[in-house]
């Protein structure tokens, strides 16, 4: 019996960083490789699971190095100093609420497709409905996320191989070629986006209490199952759709596979929303009250106010905020990790259940990354 407890809880805490990270940018990732190339679309996808896989390791490690429960503005603070934690508190609520909105915008689109066809409806008055439900599930908490996540991430994978299995025998290869040099860094942010999952990594540890060691198993493989989703669904929908591929990747496939393909796709899209909609919805409200201080009203409240007020106001183009929060927000996050992380390693107190070799070499090479994405980010965005 402890056996199987203990095997649950690594399965609970792997199914939490997967549907942490697999969630709206799924859908972004084969429209930026169409437009780039898919052969570029690939290189930055190896290259940044790569980056990604690595910070989230440092994150683990700052975590298990720190006694108590913080988020990344805690550490922040503890580690960096004030400055760094006003810096910490812009950086996270920028890429908290800008991903919550995008989940809001897709899991209107979403959920329209599923219902809106008996029960009709606008994708806004959809979208209030997924967002009511989301919040629902974030007031509820940890356990009843950690929980759900491991039968939603197992159909979620479900319905990513039965769509490779319809759909592969209509894959082109003429539709991986090509190269398009004005849409060079247009994957990096949206890529950067959907792998990105470190605010769930602080709720590993709780799920993992006592047996902490497996913390690392966990990132390694709750960082590449998306990888590897992200890559067959890629790998479908531009195979099939080509230049056709649209923005949300599902539509572009309707005249190849049939309107079926609209519904199938549309329930995995909810399933992978939800899961990181929740996911990120409590890491939020639980830095509100474990690093502010506040209560659990005020904090439930801050997390759905702002993307609540965003959405009605008009912010509803997807590729634009997962490709801008991905590049901006996920790369600031990126850097004051690995700042973070070389600062806990002399001041931590606690000794970690792994640590990694050549820290120093590493953070150079991440930081040097992540700086040189944003700064081309904003080049990028000059030039559009």
């Amino acid at each position: 019996m402890a056996s199987c407890l203990k095997n649950y809880s690594f399965w609970c805490a792997l199914a939490t960083l997967v549907g942490m990270i697999v969630g709206a940018g799924t859908f972004g990732i084969p429209y930026a490789m169409a437009q780039a190339g898919f052969g570029l679309g690939l290189f930055y996808l190896v290259i940044l699971a790569g980056v990604v896989v690595l910070v989230h390791l440092c994150y683990g490690e700052i975590v298990l190095r720190t006694s108590g429960h913080h988020r990344l503005v805690g550490y922040a603070e503890r580690y960096l100093g004030r400055r760094a934690k006003g810096l910490a508190t812009f950086t996270v609520l920028f890429e908290y609420y800008g991903s919550l909105l995008a989940y809001t915008i897709l899991g209107g689109e979403f959920m329209k497709i599923v219902f809106g066809q008996w029960l009709g409806g606008s994708e806004t008055l959809w979208a209030l409905i997924f967002f009511a439900l989301g919040v629902g599930a974030v007031f509820c908490g940890l356990k009843l996320v950690s929980r759900d996540e491991l039968v939603m991430t197992a159909l979620l994978i479900a319905v990513v191989v039965f769509l490779i299995a319809k759909g592969w025998p209509l894959v082109s290869a003429s539709n991986f070629s090509g190269f398009n040099f004005s849409n060079f860094f247009l994957p990096y942010g949206v890529i950067l986006f959907a792998l990105a999952g470190s605010a769930a990594i602080p709720e590993l540890r709780q799920i993992l209490r006592g047996q902490e060691k497996k913390l690392k198993k966990v990132i390694w493989w709750g960082t590449l199952i998306p990888a590897v989703i992200y890559l067959g669904f890629a790998w479908l929908v531009v195979g099939i759709s080509g230049q056709a591929t649209s923005e949300e990747a599902i539509l572009g496939l309707v005249p190849h596979l049939g309107s079926w393909v609209i519904y199938v796709g549309a329930i995995f899209g909810l399933l992978a929303i939800c899961t990181s909609f929740m996911a990120l919805g409590i890491s939020l409200k639980n830095m509100f009250r474990e690093d502010f201080k506040l209560s659990e009203l005020i904090s439930f409240g801050l997390v759905c106010a702002v993307p609540l007020l965003a959405y009605l106001a008009g912010l509803k183009s997807f590729i634009f905020v997962v490709g801008f929060i991905g590049a901006v927000a996920a790369g600031l996050d990126g850097l004051l990790t690995i700042l973070i992380f070389l600062r806990a390693r002399k001041k931590g107190d606690r000794q970690p259940e792994y640590h990694l070799v050549g820290a120093r070499f590493l953070g150079r090479l991440l930081m040097a990354v992540f700086a040189l994405g944003l700064i081309y980010q904003f080049i990028y965005l000059a030039g559009k």
